[in-house]
């Protein structure tokens, strides 16, 4: 059997899964809204937590934890990189001397503190992009744009399904690889990268030669597609909406955001912790009644 991407998206019955488009999108909006525009750390470790336990619920187990260890190393990487980098800060840690082209380099801790902040809000971001490609259907989003662009919503839903094919690719490639034995020669990057492109592109042409059969470039009249509720919807649409706002209050007042330079200040209010607890348990939202759904990962 071929296993799927943990970024794939699978049918469960989770109310992620069975809410309509429009809530689920309020919901996990306020979750990336926060984590991609908040300077505060206490609210951007919030929302990952909340993030992540709204697609634990939902069944999305292996989506969350590829996505955290995807958010892990952009977090060091950036931490590192803002450290070796920018000098400024008035609180130098470690003098590493002359480097070539990049001169004179001290380690800061508020250059660490920066990129830590940076490295929060990629972690965040990975962790609701994993859950919303691994619970949201993409038919359900070309559905949603095709009276709008029909030609982009297509094209956005075709990568959404071949990006996962290209890792599972990847994947049984790497398995495969794995099974000659130690006597064979080993299987470069070069090699694989070469190897994915070229099935990639030969799935391209296929996929194109089907549009074109089913008469995807012709003018044929827009079909209406028949929307139903769910009972799920009026639960994230309030949930989605308080988070919306709390998130564009926490923004406008500045509440608990860090400042690094020249030193560092952080000093987390009522409403920061009030914000932070907020986006933590609304990950229960999207909770079932009776347990985990079937065919959960």
């Amino acid at each position: 059997m071929k296993k799927l991407s943990p970024l794939a998206y699978v049918p469960r019955r989770a109310p992620l899964q069975r809410a309509s488009l429009g809530p689920v999108s309020l919901y996990l909006g306020a979750y990336l809204v926060a984590c991609f525009l908040s300077s505060d750390p206490l609210l951007l470790v919030a929302a990952t937590a909340g993030a992540a336990l709204a697609g634990l619920c939902c069944g999305a187990g292996r989506a969350v934890a590829f996505s955290l260890k995807l958010g892990l190393f952009l977090l060091v990487t950036m931490v590192a990189v803002n450290a070796i980098v920018t000098g400024r800060g008035a609180t130098v840690l470690a003098r590493l001397g002359e480097w070539p082209i990049l001169g004179r380099v001290d380690v800061t801790a508020e250059a660490i503190a920066a990129g830590a902040v940076i490295g929060l809000r990629a972690l965040g971001t990975m962790v609701v992009i994993g859950v919303w490609s691994a619970c949201v259907d993409p038919d359900r989003v070309l559905r949603a744009a095709h009276g709008v662009a029909r030609r982009s919503a297509l094209t956005a839903t075709l990568v959404s399904r071949l990006v996962p094919l290209a890792a599972s690719d990847q994947a049984r490639l790497g398995e495969a690889a794995r099974l000659r034995g130690p006597g064979a020669a080993p299987v470069g990057r070069a090699a694989m990268a070469n190897r994915l492109l070229a099935g990639s592109l030969d799935r391209a042409v296929d996929v194109a030669a089907t549009l074109e059969l089913r008469g995807y470039g012709l003018d044929a009249p827009r079909a209406r597609f028949a929307r139903t509720a769910s009972r799920y919807d009026r639960r994230f649409l309030l949930v989605g909406a308080l988070l919306t706002a709390a998130a564009i209050l926490g923004l406008a007042t500045g509440a608990g955001a860090l400042t690094a330079y020249p030193r560092i200040e952080y000093s987390p209010d009522g409403l920061s912790l009030a914000l932070a607890g907020l986006f933590a348990a609304a990950g229960l939202t999207a909770r079932q009644r009776g347990g985990r759904p079937r065919g959960s990962r």
